[in-house]
């Protein structure tokens, strides 16, 4: 066998990379019949393919069509709180240009569209009258979506909260405004649409929202207060479901996208297997392993103290009540250990070496999606998994042709959903993913400093181009398959 040198593959692949910008034949170093090996990576049949976005992200329109004031849009307008001082005053144009984006979507083929409402078009002082130019902005988009055979998966708060709520998440009124809210768009929504999320990410609109200061209020809480407002949200959660299944007209499927803490074994060994399941149930112990279980666990109680939240009667009932799906938005891993620790399990530290993206702390884990999967499932056993987020951000550029090649994020994307498709085929009952997501957007702290979209923006016209992402996920739809 003729050995080729390193030298001699660099050039090689160099005089492969020359050839591929001429009208010549590109080099291939496939093996003969790889092109068949999708029929091995199909999902299947009946999922849902998707793409995800957020009111606040891509809508814009802040001051039209009756809409009230959130705390996004103070906190971005709070000089040093963003990223270049950006806010999502315009973000994507979306309250303009929906059908546009409609029509993105339609050109993927996806069956379903993850899109979040924003609580102050309805109700702009968060409770009261509703207001009736927000309600017609969101029959119109449905509609529009439903004429593409596009199905609606709505979410009800990602974030952008009424700022006209009196104490925001700190007070127990506004998860009793929010069950309002999301029993009124049920009643108003659910002759056409037929699945809700209740919330999206617990930890960062009460975490980092109050605790760590870096996303809307901005404030930076004690633990007592802090651990309250966590309380708070995840009430706001069980209260809505109740309101949602109580207004709703007909069946719906009702769940909530969090992103929960993602535990890989660092060996898929027995020992470790179970250090990550443990790691799965206290890491995430205020939220998602409460809203699952119903309770507390009694780790977290004792280890918070007298800092732990007040609960009053009837929370737990209402926090724990049953869901149709759990929604996991999954980006980054952790690697935990089996040990002698008290919990029985060690989070290893990660290096400065480890892969991210763009993002520093978008951490490149594949793995994470399954095990994100495989824990919550072994845990609790939820009906249906939705992978409510996935995807990356990326230093996207358009070339001299036009073009966006955004191959880290098709490497990125092709990786986790191979670790996805091995979650179905062991029998984890994966119903849908949606990807994170379809338009470049307003990401929150970041400003407009990162991209997360198949469809490039430019935020200066508004002018979506599709990236080669966009080409990849298309074909991934179309043959059902990781391709």
């Amino acid at each position: 066998m003729h050995r080729i040198t390193r030298r001699q593959f660099g050039k090689t692949v160099a005089a492969a990379t020359a050839l591929a910008g001429t009208g010549l034949p590109r080099f291939s170093f496939a093996q003969d019949g790889a092109g068949d090996q999708a029929s091995d990576r199909r999902f299947p049949e009946g999922f849902v393919w998707g793409c995800a976005t957020a009111a606040y992200q891509i809508e814009g329109g802040v001051h039209e069509g009756g809409r009230g004031q959130t705390d996004w849009d103070v906190f971005s307008h709070t000089p040093g709180k963003t990223h270049n001082g950006d806010t999502g005053d315009v973000a994507d144009d979306s309250y303009h240009l929906y059908k546009e984006d409609v029509q993105l979507l339609k050109n993927l083929g996806v069956r379903g569209y993850r899109m979040s409402i924003a609580w102050a078009r309805i109700f702009p002082e968060g409770k009261g009258e509703p207001n009736s130019a927000g309600l017609d902005y969101y029959d119109r988009v449905i509609e529009e979506l439903l004429a593409s055979n596009i199905t609606p998966y709505v979410t009800l708060f990602h974030w952008d909260l009424p700022q006209a709520l009196p104490g925001g998440w700190q007070s127990r009124d506004t998860s009793y405004a929010y069950a309002d809210y999301a029993g009124f768009m049920a009643r108003h929504l659910s002759d056409r649409v037929k699945h809700f999320m209740t919330t999206n990410e617990f930890v960062c609109f009460t975490d980092i929202g109050y605790r760590d200061g870096t996303f809307a209020p901005g404030l930076r809480l004690p633990d007592g207060p802090a651990n309250q407002v966590r309380h708070y949200g995840i009430l706001a959660h069980g209260l809505g479901v109740q309101a949602i299944r109580a207004q709703a007209q007909g069946a719906v499927q009702v769940g909530l996208a969090e992103n929960a803490s993602v535990f890989v074994p660092v060996i898929e060994d027995d020992a470790n297997i179970e250090a990550a399941r443990r790691a799965t149930r206290m890491g995430n112990a205020p939220f998602l392993t409460t809203v699952m279980e119903g309770k507390y666990p009694h780790e977290y109680l004792e280890h918070e103290g007298a800092n732990a939240p007040k609960v009053e009667p009837g929370d737990m009932q209402a926090i724990g009540s049953p869901l149709d799906f759990v929604g996991l938005n999954i980006y980054n891993p952790n690697y935990v250990r089996a040990s002698d620790a008290p919990l029985g399990f060690t989070v290893e530290k990660m290096q400065s070496s480890y892969p991210h993206m763009a993002s520093p702390w978008l951490n490149i884990g594949p793995e994470g999606i399954y095990w994100g999967v495989r824990n919550v499932c072994d845990l609790w056993h939820p009906k249906g998994i939705y992978i409510t987020e996935n995807g990356c951000s990326a230093d996207d550029v358009i070339n001299a042709e036009g073009r966006i090649e955004d191959t880290d994020r098709v490497m990125f994307l092709r990786n986790y959903l191979t670790h996805l498709h091995r979650a179905t085929t062991e029998g984890y009952p994966v119903k849908a993913y949606f990807l994170w997501s379809l338009l470049d957007n307003f990401e929150w702290a970041d400003g407009y400093s990162k991209r997360f979209g198949i469809h490039y923006v430019d935020f200066a016209t508004e002018k979506r181009t599709p990236k080669l992402s966009a080409e990849w996920y298309r074909q991934a739809i179309a043959q059902n398959a990781v391709v």
